[in-house]
Order: C-alpha cells, then sequence, then structure tokens
C-alpha cells in the first residue's frame, strides 16, 4: 500500500482511469489491478490476455477483411466512448475474443508505445551526438500518427512550430492507426516497409529542424499508398478515396471513425439492404479524450535521455523523501510553484505530518490523509459529529492520529497500513452550555506520556497516552484555550483572555503567565515555540515575541487576525484573515533576538492553518483549500 501512496496523483488518476475503463467497456481488455514484485521492486499493472490475436490472422479476402475492419473500427469507437485515445498501434495490439470479436489488448499498446518512446529517445540522441545511425521501425512495427511522434519528440526536448490543429492528439489520431492497420491487412508487406521508411524519415526530419521538409516528405510516402492501393482496390473503389482522408497529415480533416465503419461495413452489406449503417453516431466531446502514450504511465515528470538506465529502479523500502529546493529560496527569487490539495467540503482547521503523510482537519468533520510523495488523497478519517477543531500526529511505538472538535469529542486514529475505518479510542469531555468544545491539541514528544486539549471552559487538559484517561486539569486562564505549544519541557497555553500561561509538563504545576502585565494585543489565537522564544498571534493583527520569557517589541505583521502561526528554526511563518502568509527570519541569542521579514505570499482566501516542513509550505485555507508552496527551480 506504501507503494501507492507515494504515486504521484496524476499517475494514481491515470491507472485509475484505464482501469476502470476496462471494466466498463468489453472492447478494452479487462485490467485485474496492480502488483508489486519484492525482488525488482517494481509496479505492475496487471491486464487480461487472450490467446488469439490479429497477427494470427492472414491471408483473407475482401469480404474477411470487411468483417475484420468492421471489429476493428467498432473496438476504436468503443475506445473513444471510454474516453481513451492509443494514437500508434499495430496488429499486435488488438486481440480476437472467444465469440470472434476484436478487443484492445492495452498492454501491447503500452508496449509498443515505449518501443516507439525508445526508437525517438534514441533518434534524439543520434542527432545531437551528429550519429548517422538509421533508425529501426522495423523491429518495432508500429504506426504512430504523425501528431503523436511530433508530442513524443516535444518531450523529449525538440522544439517544433506546427499549426495547433496539426499537433493535436484526439480521436482522429486513431483513425490515422487504425487505417494503417487495415492497409496492412489489404495491402500487405510493401504498405508496411513504405510506411516504415517514411515515419523513420519523418522523425529524423523533425529533429533536424527541417518542418517544411516533412510535407514533402508525405506527399510523396501518400503517392506510394496510392499507387499500392489502386494496385489492390482500384482506382475507382469508394474505400480508396476514405481511406486516403484517413492518412490526412491534418487530424481535423479526417473522417470520423463511424464513416470508416459504414464504407467498411458497405463491402458485405449493400447500402440500400442496411438499416443500422444508416443510423448517425453521436459526437464525441474533443476535451474527454486520454491519450494513453502520452501520459505518465510512459513519460515520468523529470524523464531523461538515458536509454535502459538501470538506475532508474529505486528502492522503495529505503527511499527517503526530498525536496529539491526551499520554499525560503523560492520566496526570495520570487519562483514558487503551487500544488492544490482539494477535498475537504469546509475550512481547513488543522495540519500535521506523521509518517510520510500530511494530515489534514476540517470543519467537514473529517480528517484526510495526504501521500507526501505525489500529494494524492489516501484515506479519510469519519466518526466526528461537530467541526473538528485541531489535529496532531503522536509518533510513539503505535503511532496514532489524535483529533479533537467543538462538541468535546476526542478521536484516536491508527496510522498503520492499512487504515482502519473506526478510531481506536474515543474520548469525551464534560461540557454544560457555556461549553465551546475542544480548540486546540498538543503532545510532548519527548515521551512524557500525555496529550493535551485546551478548551471552551478555561482549561487545559492532560490526558495519558497509554490508557487515554483523564489525568489532569490546568485552571487558571479566564477565557477559552484557543493555542496550545509545547517546548523544553514546558507546556504553553494561549487565551483568549490575552495571557500566554507556562505550565510543566512533569507535574502540570503553573510556572509563569505571560503577557498579563500589558494586554494589548486581544486574544491570542495561536502560539508557536522553539527553543526558548514563543510567539503568539493575536487577533488584532500583531505578533509577540518573548525571548527566555522577556518580552520583546510587539510586531504589526498583520492588520488583523492571526490565525495560525508556525515556528521552524529561524523561520516564523504567519497568515490570517488578510490573506495573506509572512514569512520572517528569527535570529539572535539567548540575550538578543532580532526579527527582519523575508517576503509574502499573497492568497485567495482566509489563512487557516501552517505548515513547515522539509523545504515545503503548507496553507490550509478557508475556502477548503490546501495549498502547497515549494522552490520553482
Amino acid at each position: 500500500m506504501l507503494v501507492l501512496f507515494k504515486m504521484r496523483s496524476h499517475l494514481l488518476d491515470e491507472v485509475e482511469f484505464i482501469l476502470r475503463s476496462s471494466l466498463n467497456e468489453n472492447r478494452i481488455c479487462q485490467g485485474y489491478g496492480l502488483w508489486f514484485n519484492e525482488e525488482d521492486l517494481c509496479l505492475y499493472l496487471v491486464f487480461q490476455r487472450m490467446d488469439c490475436g490479429l497477427l494470427d490472422v492472414s491471408g483473407c479476402d475482401l469480404s474477411s477483411f470487411g468483417v475484420i475492419g468492421m471489429e476493428l473500427c467498432e473496438t476504436i469507437s468503443r475506445l473513444g466512448d471510454a474516453g481513451l485515445v492509443i494514437g500508434c498501434s499495430s496488429l499486435s495490439c488488438f486481440g480476437v475474443d472467444d465469440f470472434g470479436h476484436v478487443f484492445v489488448d492495452l498492454y501491447e499498446v503500452l508496449m509498443v508505445g515505449m518501443r516507439v518512446q525508445k526508437m525517438i529517445t534514441e533518434a534524439v540522441l543520434f542527432a545531437r551526438n551528429n550519429d548517422g545511425k538509421r533508425l529501426d521501425m522495423e523491429t518495432i512495427d508500429a504506426f504512430p500518427s504523425p501528431e503523436v511522434i511530433i508530442e513524443f519528440l516535444k518531450k523529449e526536448g525538440a522544439e517544433l512550430e506546427f499549426d495547433k490543429s496539426i499537433c493535436e492528439v484526439g480521436y482522429n489520431s486513431d483513425v490515422w492507426s487504425l487505417a494503417c492497420v487495415l492497409l496492412s491487412f489489404l495491402v500487405g508487406k510493401s504498405f508496411v516497409e513504405e510506411t516504415h521508411d517514411f515515419v523513420c524519415s519523418y522523425i529524423l526530419t523533425l529533429i533536424n529542424g527541417n518542418v517544411c521538409d516533412c510535407e514533402g516528405l508525405y506527399v510523396d510516402w501518400s503517392g506510394k499508398v496510392s499507387v499500392l492501393l489502386d494496385t489492390s482496390l482500384g482506382s475507382d473503389h469508394v474505400l480508396m478515396e476514405l481511406l486516403h482522408k484517413c492518412l490526412s497529415l491534418d487530424p481535423v480533416a479526417r473522417p470520423h471513425v463511424n464513416d470508416l465503419w459504414k464504407c467498411v461495413r458497405s463491402l458485405i452489406i449493400k447500402p440500400k439492404f442496411d438499416v443500422i449503417g444508416s443510423k448517425e453516431h453521436k459526437t464525441i466531446n474533443r476535451s474527454t479524450c486520454h491519450c494513453v502514450l502520452l501520459g505518465d504511465l510512459l513519460w515520468s515528470p523529470k524523464k531523461t535521455n538515458k536509454v535502459d538506465d538501470k538506475n532508474d529502479v529505486t528502492d522503495i523500502k529505503e527511499k527517503t523523501l526530498v525536496v529539491e529546493g526551499d520554499v525560503i529560496e523560492g520566496l526570495r527569487k520570487n519562483s514558487l510553484t503551487c500544488t492544490e490539495l482539494k477535498g475537504h467540503l469546509d475550512c481547513i482547521s488543522g495540519l500535521v505530518i506523521g509518517g510520510d503523510f500530511l494530515f489534514s482537519s476540517s470543519f467537514d468533520k473529517t480528517i484526510k490523509v495526504w501521500s507526501l510523495q505525489g500529494f494524492n488523497h489516501v484515506h479519510t478519517f469519519k466518526g466526528h459529529e461537530h467541526k473538528v477543531m485541531a489535529v496532531l500526529f503522536v509518533d510513539s511505538e503505535s503511532p496514532v492520529c489524535i483529533s479533537a472538535d467543538n462538541g468535546g469529542d476526542i478521536f484516536i486514529w491508527g496510522t498503520k497500513l492499512p487504515f482502519e475505518e473506526k478510531p481506536i479510542k474515543r474520548l469525551n469531555e464534560e461540557k454544560d452550555w457555556r461549553y465551546s468544545g475542544i480548540h486546540a491539541l498538543a503532545v510532548s514528544q519527548s515521551g512524557s506520556g500525555y496529550f493535551y486539549t485546551g478548551s471552551g471552559d478555561k482549561t487545559i487538559k492532560a490526558w495519558s497516552m497509554h490508557d487515554y484517561s483523564l489525568s489532569s486539569t490546568m485552571s487558571g486562564h479566564k477565557s477559552v484555550v484557543s493555542a496550545l505549544a509545547v517546548c523544553s519541557e514546558v507546556l504553553y497555553s494561549g487565551s483568549w483572555d490575552g495571557t500566554i500561561r507556562l505550565w510543566c509538563l512533569s507535574d502540570h504545576s503553573p510556572l509563569a503567565v505571560l503577557g498579563e502585565e500589558a494586554p494589548t494585543g486581544g486574544s491570542v489565537l495561536s502560539l508557536a515555540a522553539h527553543t526558548s522564544t514563543i510567539v503568539a498571534g493575536h487577533e488584532n493583527g500583531c505578533i509577540k515575541i518573548w525571548n527566555n520569557d522577556v518580552p520583546l517589541s510587539p510586531i504589526s505583521a498583520h492588520p488583523s487576525s492571526i490565525f495560525s502561526i508556525y515556528m521552524e528554526g529561524q523561520w516564523l511563518f504567519s497568515g490570517g484573515w488578510n490573506k495573506t502568509v509572512v514569512v520572517q527570519k528569527v535570529s539572535g541569542d539567548e540575550s538578543r533576538v532580532d526579527v527582519s521579514e523575508i517576503g509574502t505570499i499573497s492568497g485567495d482566501s482566509v489563512v487557516t492553518a501552517l505548515l513547515y516542513w522539509k523545504g515545503r509550505l503548507f496553507v490550509g485555507q478557508a475556502d477548503r483549500i490546501i495549498k502547497a508552496y515549494s522552490f520553482g527551480g
């Protein structure tokens, strides 16, 4: 399961789409699922295989060709109905089931795509090294459409300039490949050889930048195909003209696959007797198609021009998550990339990292789990009946996720794979009509054995991590306890009363009160602590900092309420009502602390949660979206 969680979200979505399509459409070979081989550490897509393929069919007359041609047209049409496009096929890409119907073998499609990809990669390397080697299209035995070739070359870094319509890969890309497969049946080896020569010359001409010469190559090849068709069908045969249109260099000029089906069908049934063939075929929305050979299954985001590089196989068990650039560097260079994590239905209330996952809590009464590798959604913890106000992760021998809501319920969730649907334990704080639930959570990672809740009844409660019983209640605040932080064996609690109280972790006794002498900032809404420094975000936009319990001059970082504040080392992040994240650097020593602004990140919604982890900045917003910022390079 961990392998799936580390997959990029786009790749996971693509695999899911292909598998669903194979289950819903009987003209696509059935996908059975995924299999992870622990020996070579590779993840495999498993597909159904049939014993009989079109490669086994040979020597057919015109009537037999009509039957096979109709089956091929129907298969490509059904593939399009499922929203899939191949764009490059061969006889090996099609099989025949027990009832004689033709289907698409997606395994062979991917294998053909990999062979074409490898050939184009080698062609690019040959061109860069001024190597005059000839491309071997014969061993690949495939018919890629011109627009698919162009897209493959672009993915290899080739700079090509074409009219947009000519480069657009869509449903008509399969019309080209389908026509080539039909002609290989109809004409035979001579057409295959001419087409392979054309494709090789077309690729090399494109790489060398001679785009204008490509049209001349096409005209020359098209003329040779006409001669071959004339020999096989005769110049006045209706199928000859239509097959020529299918091989148009411009995808828009190619006929619909249903038109080709009708023409092939006329070889068997005369049009005046054909009731079915006279029906109109529905038009498919081009925006819904997905080309299998242009997705992440064949093309990684940072693909290199190495061929058969054995180092591409990575040991997943020992792989660590690495961020290539820090968001601080990206902010300084004005080069940030942003990934949006969508799935919650209400305001984000908390973010925490645990293991290889990001946990997010929300007012939608759920906690969602996200993979840190691909940012794809992994799981949703459900059970809360009220708004979830806070979430934390306890890294212990049996790691758990703890969430709390404004109804006073506390849920303990197991985080071992596979995730369980039900919580390990459910706790509840006593409450009366004045009670406003739990507002904050904190835990000491040093092994004190407690986690803490800050509540609307003005208290902080300590709960045992061993049996989840209530161990102690700390009183002293005059209003809601809105924020908690643990650092250096001290528990800090912030309250709407404008003060911060310090508590001893060992016996939960009070140590000190900060902010009581000058409560000018209003309610404390957020807290962060690091070594001897404590930082508080207030409802008036003021940030107050204490170093060794000594107050520094307040910072007016925001014009209004600061709902979240996060500190990691020397970096201080704050965000709130003004929809902006302010990044500041805290420097100095025990006797002196200086704060300087690095930059700001403007958003489109109120900032409600912040988390900085390994160079990435996660921002939870009131509009239900989590944004992950990193250095754009």
